[in-house]
């Protein structure tokens, strides 16, 4: 079978992936492909001025980037696509170096909803950022296997396959050598790995991540198993679709990619979307452009945001956890993602012009709703939406297995996403 779309941008989704294991890495990935494209980084710390072109901030784990055209004016409304860069994982705790009865072990933190075991068993890396003494942080990562979470072999666990209860304190620290536990171990073999002395190290954000490399699966590959699809599939369809409108010529709005850190445990942080990061980058944008209030509060009236994150594919073995009514496929385009209580923040009008982008670029797309006795996720557009009075639609791409080490979506979904990004950023 031929699959119905080049996977020239799936191939690039799985070398974004692999080269991003944590929301550090993800941003520094994005910004690299949007210096291709002609952008430049803007410091928070400087004074803007009135250039057109790409630019982009960067804030720890989170990138704002947009595109002036030429013809834009201080009221020129704004056309966002919003996404998260972080995944749920173990996080290295202050004290990292521990073990018992002559293992060596890593003290971990469960971050976000983690599907805990999907952890067990898996070869796992280490990566995340240094932060030194000087001020200025150093990205690190180990990706050859080096921690373990082992599980309890089933002769000494004999009713696990009834039920297994895993104890977030206890039974999750990885294993990662023999030995005495020995202080600053942890820290010293990764400034070493980065060419650092251990003792310019002050502080740091560390994470495990799943070193198997993305895959084409099934006996057509048309699925693609993949870590940390949620929510690295929409950051990296988010920048191929603003790289390509990018000196296109004249744009009716100012393009933007918004993708955010911390989504996984609720966005209150200075780079979540309950931060001020997108609200003063776009208001910023039009005073730099000689605006006023009046031309932000014009230009943000104008403005709308798609939330792009993954959604649930019906599960085949779980048909009965999903709506009856609304059954995402692989394969089938991005989905439409609705939740009257507002926990997405799609409404009819949203849908029109989620629809409408659908429609110019030649993209199927589908409807997701949970069931009514499951409770529903949410994403950043809520968030967005009352934050900055934005009128904001949530949309995203089904998976399955969200949340785990390793999830599976359509290998031509990512490219069907980014050509309906494409289409929404440019008319």
């Amino acid at each position: 079978m031929t699959p119905r779309f080049d996977r020239a941008h799936t191939d690039d989704l799985m070398a974004f992936v692999s080269a991003s294991p944590t929301p550090y890495h993800a941003v520094a990935s994005a910004a690299a492909r949007l210096e291709k494209a002609g952008f430049r980084q803007v410091e928070e710390t400087d004074a803007w001025d009135a250039s057109t072109g790409g630019k982009y901030v960067l804030r720890g784990g989170a990138i704002i980037a947009w595109y002036v055209p030429e013809n834009a004016r201080p009221e020129t409304p704004f056309r966002i696509v919003g996404a998260h860069t972080d995944s749920p994982n173990l996080r290295v705790k202050p004290h990292p170096d521990s073990g018992a009865h002559g293992w060596r072990q890593v003290a971990v933190e469960i971050y976000g909803g983690v599907l805990l075991n999907s952890w067990l068993d898996r070869d796992l890396g280490i990566a995340g950022r240094l932060a030194l003494r000087d001020g200025s942080t150093r990205l690190v990562s180990v990706e050859r296997p080096l921690l373990r979470v082992p599980q309890l072999a089933i002769h000494l666990d004999r009713q696990v396959n009834e039920g297994m209860t895993l104890d977030r304190q206890r039974h999750l620290q990885p294993v990662w050598g023999l030995g005495d536990v020995e202080e600053g171990a942890l820290i010293g073999f990764l400034a070493d790995e980065i060419g650092l002395d251990a003792d310019e190290v002050v502080g740091w954000d560390l994470m495990t991540h799943d070193v198997q490399p993305p895959a084409y699966l099934g006996r057509d590959r048309e699925l693609l198993a993949c870590a940390r699809l949620d929510n690295l599939l929409s950051v990296h369809a988010g920048t191929a679709a603003l790289a390509s409108v990018a000196g296109t010529g004249d744009l009716p709005y100012i393009p933007v990619l918004a993708a955010f850190d911390h989504e996984e445990n609720g966005s209150q942080a200075a780079t979540g979307a309950d931060g001020p990061l997108l609200g003063t980058v776009l208001e910023r944008s039009v005073f730099a452009r000689g605006g006023g209030y009046e031309d932000r509060a014009r230009a943000l009236a104008g403005t709308v945001c798609l939330s792009s994150d993954t959604g649930h594919a019906v599960h085949p073995n779980y048909a009965e956890r999903h709506d009856p009514g609304h059954h995402p496929m692989p394969n089938g385009g991005p989905i439409l993602k609705v939740n009257v209580n507002q926990r997405y923040a799609t409404d009819g009008a949203g849908r029109g012009v989620f629809a409408a982008a659908c429609d110019r670029a030649g993209v199927p797309w589908q409807s997701f709703v949970s069931h009514n006795a499951m409770p529903c996720g949410t994403t950043i557009g809520p968030i967005t939406a009352a934050r900055h009075g934005i009128s904001t639609v949530d949309i995203g791409v089904a998976i399955l297995s969200m949340h785990s080490t390793r999830e599976l979506c359509g290998a031509d979904d990512p490219f069907l996403l980014a050509r309906a990004l494409r289409a929404f950023l440019e008319s």
